[in-house]
């Protein structure tokens, strides 16, 4: 069954062989999780992938899935295309579940998308990331993270590290840190940005790989 995933097009073995001569301790991470097995979105358009972005920001993942689920209802269990979501009154959207924070922010995308500052899926493609996370950033909810995670996993690209992420600092933390066995992990605990980002020059042109594995590692059993 297509469930709308795809493996990613880039080099994933001139990757992990790259990252491993690069950083042995990325190494050993590579090979204690096993085979690289990011999949992307291969569907949806930015609006598409931005809507349920905002949608599933600070919600528990099962919450988010049912207002998505009831917001899709409304319009024939169909993406809502953005003037179709700029169309209807705020009290239809309410009835999906959505803050009045998430509705302004998903007007705004609407509006931004009609303008272009959203742009379509042919021109995100030919676009680079920084660009891409500037213009994405102008969006009302959306910012650096969320543009971050989009040129992850809906765009594919190979070389982004989203150091302000929870997952990755814990990962780097665990791969990269000192713990002791069955310390619980505090937030003062979780490495800088800078500092990851000085270790991650390492990792170029592959640093979406390496935050891959740093997500994985959150994931293995403690070291015994």
């Amino acid at each position: 069954m297509d469930n709308g995933l795809r493996p990613v097009r880039y080099d994933t073995m001139l990757a992990l062989r790259q990252l491993t001569v690069a950083d042995a301790k990325l190494g050993a991470l590579i090979e204690r999780v096993g085979p690289f097995a990011l999949r992307v979105k291969s569907t949806h358009s930015p609006f598409e992938a931005l809507l349920e972005a905002i949608l599933y920001q600070q919600l528990h993942a099962n919450a988010a899935r049912a207002i998505l689920g009831r917001l899709l209802t409304l319009f024939g269990d169909l993406h809502p295309q953005p003037e179709q979501l700029l169309a209807v009154p705020d009290e239809m959207l309410r009835t999906a579940g959505l803050s009045q924070g998430k509705l302004l922010a998903l007007r705004d995308l609407a509006a931004k998308t009609l303008d272009g500052t959203v742009p379509s899926l042919a021109h995100i493609r030919r676009m680079p990331d920084e660009e891409i996370i500037e213009r994405l950033s102008r969006v009302r909810g959306i910012g650096t993270w969320t543009a971050e995670m989009l040129l992850i996993f809906r765009l594919g690209r190979p070389d982004v590290f989203p150091g302000t992420d929870y997952g990755i600092r814990k990962g780097y933390l665990l791969t990269f840190g000192k713990t002791r066995k069955g310390e619980p992990i505090t937030a003062a605990m979780l490495p800088k940005p800078e500092q990851m980002q000085r270790r991650a020059a390492r990792w170029k042109p592959w640093r979406s790989v390496a935050s891959w594995y740093l997500w994985r590692a959150c994931e293995l059993p403690a070291k015994t």
